[in-house]
């Protein structure tokens, strides 16, 4: 067989299919041989040369889906914000924004949508622990937008480590009911406890936007599990 002269077009190919089956059919119900169906002719060897399951695919999907267009860097250089409205805009640009693009050419109800599929494999162990390793990154994205507000006088001093890691903890671990089953009535109970936590440190992240958002995207995302 001849050797691949385009590596990246073939890995493209394979994401592009994937991502367009994951979105039509949900994680669960799209196979390997899905994905190879839809790779224009490409073999199912193809795939394995590139990746091991649709697990790793899904894994690929995420890392362009959150990093090609990370919100925390996106903020970390814009004029005329404080550190605390910088905060606030990128935890806000996922669910507040209207219908636009999210980095890889998905529009709000498609960003959702796989979102939702991605939150149900919160449940396999393997895939936790990416998360959990992405959410260590995530906090060290989050610390020096923190300390810029300690510094501008947005943030009340303290340590900006701690909070980063508080905030990434709360909202990717605690929040998400795949991790802690909860009703609708709950989440907004555990919605005014994060504000009451973090007011006490003197980071007044949430306000009536950012429950208004929370409330939506819950919403959308068909959020609540059973308690």
């Amino acid at each position: 067989m001849p050797r691949n002269k385009y590596p990246e077009e073939t890995r493209q190919l394979i994401l592009d299919a994937a991502l367009k089956l994951f979105l039509e059919k949900g994680f669960e119900q799209t196979t390997v041989l899905d994905i190879v169906d839809n790779m224009g002719g490409l073999t199912r060897g193809a795939f394995y040369h590139h990746f091991k399951s649709k697990e790793e695919v899904l894994d690929s999907v995420a890392e362009r889906l959150y990093k090609v267009n990370n919100p925390f860097i996106q903020v970390r250089d814009m004029k005329g914000l404080t550190g605390l409205e910088k905060l606030r805009k990128a935890m806000l640009s996922r669910v507040a924004a209207g219908e636009r693009e999210f980095g890889i050419g998905l529009e709000r109800d498609e960003y959702l949508l796989l979102t939702k599929s991605m939150l149900g494999l919160l449940r396999d162990p393997r895939f936790l622990q990416g998360q959990v390793r992405d959410n260590i990154e995530a906090s060290k994205m989050i610390e020096p937008i923190i300390a810029e507000g300690m510094k501008d006088g947005s943030i009340r001093p303290g340590d900006p480590k701690i909070l980063s890691e508080l905030l990434v903890l709360i909202f990717n671990f605690w929040m998400l009911p795949q991790i802690y089953p909860c009703t609708k009535e709950e989440a907004m109970d555990k919605i005014l406890a994060v504000k009451e936590i973090f007011d006490g440190f003197g980071l007044y992240l949430i306000d009536e936007e950012a429950i208004r958002a929370f409330e939506t995207f819950a919403e959308v995302l068909d959020f609540y599990g059973d308690s």
